[in-house]
């Protein structure tokens, strides 16, 4: 193919001026944390703190009507996750075809976006074809669905630029939580599966990883294959970035023989990522509920057939819950594939396997993804409760690196004190304590890293 500052221990929160690290507050800036002003209420005011991944309410399940296995799998979704019967969409769509062309797209997206309920904020197509969106270049119907068919997102010019870069996607390892409010953007997944039963067992592997929090396995693999293994400059740090939170395995074949290039007789794999045209192995290996698993290649995208490549569904059939590849030539641009260091991070961060796969991929335009969107193996449910004369904030959601601040303000005065301070670290659990405000507050909120730009601080909640 062409650290945080600050560290905390787990269990032992620090209460440290000058340095709010991970699990203790900064009590530096309280201007009187500890004032009894009469009649005041801030030493009772809480907040709710904003939740990482998206819910059954949140998301469209899309049907083609007069479709049997897709009005069936339609059913079985809303079934087996919760969605709300009004956020199924039936849409006029033939299903024969591989592909759509770019006239049928528009009315088929004009028809959706004018039809979906208010707060939906991520889509399912439950069809097993079409799956991409041809036209002056391709575009995986998934991104087009969430980005619009357009040529800055695919190559219009292969024959006088056939390796091009493509424009990049605003979901792209941000803070977006309500990605369609927040940034106008519905992300977009198909399911994937070619019958009923392959449909209700992937269904069943994404509804069993919610809330199971396993601690791995992760195959990351540089293979034999140098075109195709050039994701492996991210791969190599991460077991022992993440040691002590996940599992990860990294694997340097690139000098090996390429019968060594895919492990075999793994269990527990919960991320599996390399790079070959076709990965050897696959049904001696067992998935953990959840697992997301893909290859760096040219055409896995393009379903059925991948072209005589590896289609990414064989990763589901042989039972990864979610996966991705692209429709048309991509070159091996990694920018154009998931990049593992985002995608395991979104993940453990609460981000459900449709959030996590679409803001791991930088240039997403030429790329289907495909699976369970809904799975969610370590959900993130913050707490922000007053103890013993304190606040306790717990929370997973928090970016590596970046700053968390807890402020007050008086009545009356435009201005904010922070309480204290924190500091995300790479797989660990916030368990943070603060001093509460004076009791003259009248308002606390908390800030962080914005949606759509984390290099800004934005707030992030706010109590009444």
């Amino acid at each position: 193919m062409r650290l945080a500052i600050c560290l905390f221990s787990l269990g032992l929160p620090l209460l440290m001026s000058g340095c709010g690290g991970g699990g203790g507050g900064s009590a530096s800036g309280t201007a009187g944390g500890g004032s009894t002003d009469a009649g005041g209420i801030g030493q009772t005011l809480t907040l709710s703190l904003p939740t990482n991944g998206l819910a059954p309410a949140d998301l469209a399940v899309l049907v083609a009507e007069g479709d049997p296995l897709s009005e069936a799998v339609g059913a079985a979704y809303l079934a087996a996750r919760g969605v709300p019967a009004a956020n199924l969409i039936k849409v006029k769509l033939g299903t024969a075809s591989d592909s759509l062309s770019v006239a049928e797209f528009a009315a088929l997206k004009a028809d959706v976006d004018a039809r979906l309920p208010a707060g939906v904020q991520a889509t399912l197509l439950t069809w097993a074809r079409p799956s991409r969106v041809v036209g002056a270049c391709s575009m995986g119907i998934t991104s087009a669905m969430t980005l619009g068919f357009d040529t800055r997102y695919c190559n219009p010019t292969p024959a006088s630029t056939p390796c091009a870069t493509t424009a990049a996607s605003p979901l792209y390892d941000s803070e977006a939580r309500r990605p369609q409010a927040e940034l106008q953007l519905r992300p977009s997944m198909l399911l994937g599966a070619s019958s009923l039963a392959a449909a209700q067992a992937l269904i069943g592997r994404g509804v069993a990883a919610d809330g199971t929090q396993p601690s791995g396995d992760g195959w990351l693999v540089r293979t034999s294959d140098t075109l195709r293994a050039v994701r492996w400059t991210d791969f190599a740090p991460l077991p022992a970035a993440w040691r002590g939170a996940l599992a990860l395995n990294y694997v340097d074949n690139s000098s090996g023989s390429s019968a060594a290039d895919a492990p075999a007789g793994k269990a527990g794999v919960l991320f599996y990522q390399t790079g070959l045209a076709s990965v050897a192995n696959l049904s001696t290996l067992q998935f953990r509920p959840g697992a997301l698993a893909d290859t760096l290649t040219s055409f896995g995208g393009v379903l059925p057939t991948a072209l005589g490549q590896m289609p990414i569904t064989a990763w589901l059939d042989a039972g990864a819950t979610a996966s991705y590849g692209t429709v048309e030539e991509p070159c091996n641009f990694a920018e154009k594939f998931s990049r593992a260091s985002v995608l395991i991070d979104q993940y453990w961060r609460g981000a459900t396997a449709l959030e996590a796969y679409w803001k791991a991929v930088q240039q997403p335009g030429q790329g289907l993804i495909v699976g369970e969107p809904l799975a969610r193996p370590f959900p993130d449910n913050p707490s922000f409760a007053i103890v013993n004369g304190e606040y306790q904030i717990k929370t997973r959601s928090l970016r590596p690196g970046s700053l968390y601040r807890l402020q007050y303000r008086r009545s009356g005065s435009s201005d904010w004190t922070t309480l204290a301070t924190f500091t995300g670290v790479r797989g660990q659990v916030l368990d943070g304590r603060s001093p509460l405000p004076p009791a003259a507050a009248v308002q606390i909120r908390w800030q962080g890293p914005c949606p759509a730009d984390v290099a800004s601080s934005c707030t992030l909640a706010q109590s009444p």
